[in-house]
């Protein structure tokens, strides 16, 4: 029996001992870095960084910063939208348990071939377009038609005033308010110069109706 006990407690401390360098030889590495764009190295937020080695991974925060623990060796991946997925290998020759990096992602551009939308759905539709289009009415014509004075004139006419046209109003009426300050409005109907002005148009032939 106490022979059993001994070679029992040998067979335990041989399995401790093994555990144990096991353990020492284990080289954990906090591995922190920010992730950032070739073109202008700005940061590159919510990146996907995955350890390929040991089948996980972190994201990055807003700024592209990361942080994760990793062995030598392990091989990390990379991966953002429009960006081309990078690799990683942490050296296996890093002697601290800390290690920081600057990770470049190139951008992936993928060039598309030309597509030209019509507004026709079908054939048939376009065939019919066709035969009853004006020729002649270009988008420049069309253009000097909705600019010319007499559209113009139609649109502005069903415009409220702008901002400045209100502006220019309510300081005019200020104005008006304080050049007669403690006095009586100006009426028109008894001033000269307006009188003079008016038979000066009417001489002229401003005044007639268009």
């Amino acid at each position: 029996m106490k022979v059993l006990v001994k070679i029992l407690l040998i067979v335990l401390v041989s399995f401790s001992g093994k555990a144990q360098m096991r353990s020492d030889s284990i080289h954990l590495i906090q591995l922190s870095g920010v992730i950032v764009n070739e073109d202008d190295l700005a940061q590159l937020p919510y990146t996907t960084v995955y350890d390929k080695t040991m089948k996980r991974g972190v994201i990055s925060d807003y700024y592209g910063f990361f942080s994760t623990v990793v062995l030598p060796g392990d091989t990390l991946l990379f991966s953002s939208f429009g960006f081309k997925t990078s690799t990683y290998i942490v050296p296996d020759t890093l002697k601290e348990n800390r290690y920081s990096i600057i990770h470049v992602m190139q951008k992936d551009t993928l060039n598309l071939p030309e597509v030209t939308v019509y507004p026709w759905p079908s054939r048939e539709d376009f065939a019919r377009y066709f035969v009853n289009m004006e020729p002649y009415d270009d988008a420049i014509r069309r253009a000097q038609r909705e600019l010319s004075g007499e559209s113009l004139a139609f649109v502005a006419a069903r415009l409220d005033g702008d901002a400045s046209l209100s502006y220019g109003y309510a300081m005019n009426q200020k104005y008006t308010q304080i050049y007669t300050n403690g006095q009586l409005p100006v009426n028109n109907l008894l001033n000269p110069y307006s009188w003079a002005k008016l038979i000066q148009d009417w001489k002229a032939g401003k005044l007639a109706r268009q």
